[in-house]
């Protein structure tokens, strides 16, 4: 190994410490903030660790949905899709199928989404965000009627994946996909590529259309994945229409910006899970302090327009997507 080599190295570790050290530290400003206001009923082990459980399942769809943020396109349907692969899923495992039903339901729900999603976007040559809002409402359609306006509940002896250590087992599996996939593929690469600068990406042979579909695939597989943990968590979940689902698209784009932010320290899936256990230290902070749900959604709307303004830059002239 030569010098120039060691030299690359070394800058890279110590990129990714310092980003590590910036998290952390946001980490604890934000428990130390709340545990001086609320001491007796905040930030005890016992409530980090139910904090940070909770925040793995945000994190699992947000490492995901990272590969389509970072093209600069969007999803409106998150939420919408969660709910009807939650639905899909509770119903294929109360029906027999057990857990192989729950898993597939939500993980094949999710893909078909993500391919729904991907094709209108290519095809229609339609921004993102619009295009999403209007699938999101065949979404929550399609759910209320599967769900017939009932409630779904997950059978009790089903939720393996809601708590320790089938959580962490699927949410740490998750991770790893994920990283796998941005450095070790060329998807990740071409992702990448695509988002720094389109037009260059195409010169160069990439075939943007292409790997812009499949981000949606993947996102849609991994919010997937978020549909197992959240309905194995929470055990039911209820359909909504006339997008009452958008309530969960902003806990996973957070995260995502996160990602974006210390994406320069090369640690952007590392930092999509911490910046998500930092949003639900803060988010139980309020609840603990006994703080109005308004406040909450003030406070929660703030910090995404802040994450969103430091985290995206757009060059002038450039098309917002």
């Amino acid at each position: 190994m030569d010098v120039r080599t060691q030299s690359t190295g070394k800058k890279k570790i110590s990129s990714a410490i310092k980003g590590y050290l910036i998290l952390c530290a946001m980490i604890f400003v934000s428990w130390l903030v709340f545990k001086i206001l609320t001491p007796d009923n905040f930030g005890t082990f016992d409530n980090m660790l139910s904090y940070f459980q909770a925040s793995l399942i945000a994190s699992a769809g947000a490492v995901g949905f990272y590969l389509v943020i970072v093209m600069g396109m969007f999803d409106f349907s998150i939420g919408a899709c969660i709910i009807l692969s939650c639905i899909i899923g509770c119903k294929l495992a109360a029906a027999g199928m057990g857990y192989a039903g729950l898993v597939l339901g939500c993980l094949v729900t999710g893909g078909i989404v993500g391919i729904l999603n991907g094709f209108f976007y290519i095809k229609l040559r339609i921004p993102s965000m619009i295009i999403t809002t209007g699938l999101a409402l065949v979404y929550e359609a399609v759910a209320n009627i599967l769900a017939n306006g009932e409630g779904q509940t997950l059978p009790a002896d089903l939720r393996l994946f809601g708590q320790m250590p089938g959580n962490i087992i699927l949410a740490l599996l998750t991770f790893f996909a994920a990283y796998a996939i941005l450095n070790y593929t060329k998807i990740g690469t071409y992702t990448y590529a695509i988002g720094s600068n389109e037009f260059i990406a195409k010169n160069m042979g990439i075939n943007v259309d292409r790997y812009k579909f499949l981000a949606f695939v993947i996102s849609g597989v991994f919010f997937g994945i978020m549909s197992i943990l959240t309905i194995s968590y929470g055990s039911s979940i209820v359909a909504v229409t006339g997008m009452g689902s958008m309530s969960r698209n902003f806990i996973p784009t957070m995260g995502c910006f996160f990602g974006l932010a210390f994406k320069k320290y090369g640690i952007p899936i590392q930092s999509i899970v911490l910046g998500e256990f930092m949003v639900n230290i803060i988010f139980y902070g309020f609840v603990a302090l006994g703080a109005p749900t308004a406040i909450q959604d003030v406070i929660t709307g703030l910090a995404l327009l802040i994450i969103v303004a430091l985290t995206t830059k757009t060059a002038k002239g450039a098309i917002v997507k």
